[in-house]
């Protein structure tokens, strides 16, 4: 019987998944993405957690027929590695993954992909509503798609395809991005901008709140617990509803997708916050179909069963590949 590994290389989190021939997982681990001293930190923290699934499925390593990675980007699917990640320390400038996880499972077989084209492939694998053309959207610490046009997943010659995040939303550019670049859609609605974003506006129109804004500490989860009872959480909020909805109808005009998913800390621990408003303006702002928005079906294990399928339909998320 043959056995398969997902992996999702977050910047929070790495998780690592086997399964039997079937798709049915068999053992797992997870752990904390390391944030230094270097990217090898984290390609052996990826190793590690590989092994501990494998060992919780009772699976020899190299008897893995096939892996598959969701990893954050930007990717260099030449070299199999992670370039430069926006989401962790500036020591971290190069994770290998491919080469690494392909001498610990003996095998040629391991797909790399943008944690966001993974969790396309996920719900082109497992979902029941699955067409051809359709998007993943995640929001969370930052803010990617993965994005299937005519029954092909779109990574790009690079695997950096779908980056909609560094859409430029705000043309004045008042926040930079951690990219470095100003005005694009994941420095101002990610999880780890949102605080920075509130900040912000609240220097801009400083309202009485109970939001902590002062506080080292304060974080998205504040603004969401506090929105409709305290005007200046709900204001945030509001504000970014409006630049989701522009983001999204980005998507929606470029693609032209029959389904958005959307999965992503900030999206599933805040559903009708998230995804409300980005419905409600799609009329408003999109010129063509407007599609049906919903939340991932697969929670956040979307982007390592996304891996998972990838393994074992050579990449592809294509059931008639098994």
């Amino acid at each position: 019987m043959a056995s398969y590994v997902g992996v999702d290389l977050g910047a929070t989190n790495v998780r690592a998944v086997v399964a039997d021939d079937d798709g049915t997982v068999i053992g797992s681990s997870d752990g904390e993405t390391p944030h230094g001293p270097s990217g090898i930190t984290v390609t052996e923290a990826v190793l590690r957690i590989v092994r501990e699934a494998c060992a919780d499925a009772g699976v020899d390593p190299e008897r893995v027929a096939a892996a598959g990675i969701g990893a954050i980007g930007p990717l260099d699917l030449a070299e199999g590695t992670v370039e430069d990640p926006a989401n962790l320390p500036d020591t971290i400038d190069r994770i290998p993954l491919t080469g690494p996880l392909s001498v610990l499972l003996d095998t040629e077989r391991v797909y790399l992909h943008n944690d966001t084209n993974a969790g396309v492939i996920g719900e082109r694998f497992f979902s029941e509503r699955n067409p051809d053309d359709m998007v993943y959207l995640t929001i969370s610490s930052g803010i990617g798609a993965g994005v299937c046009v005519d029954g092909h997943v779109l990574a790009g010659w690079d695997g950096n395809a779908g980056e909609v995040g560094h859409m430029t939303i705000d043309p004045q550019g008042h926040l930079t991005c951690g990219c470095g670049h100003d005005g694009h859609w994941e420095g101002y609605c990610s999880g780890n901008n949102i605080p920075r974003y509130a900040r912000f506006l609240h220097e801009e129109d400083p309202l009485e709140t109970e939001l902590p804004i002062a506080d080292p500490d304060f974080s998205a989860v504040d603004v969401f617990e506090h929105a409709g009872e305290d005007e200046f959480a709900t204001y945030v909020v509001e504000q970014l509803g409006h630049w989701n909805a522009m983001g999204v109808a980005n998507i929606v005009h470029a693609y032209a997708p029959l389904i958005i998913y959307v999965g992503g800390a900030v999206a599933l621990n805040n559903p009708e916050r998230t995804l409300d408003p980005i419905r409600e303006r799609m009329d408003e702002m999109v010129m063509s179909n407007v599609p049906e928005i919903q939340l991932t079906t697969l929670g956040d294990e979307v982007v390592v069963q996304g891996a998972l399928a990838s393994a074992m339909t050579a990449g592809t998320g294509d059931r008639s590949r098994l």
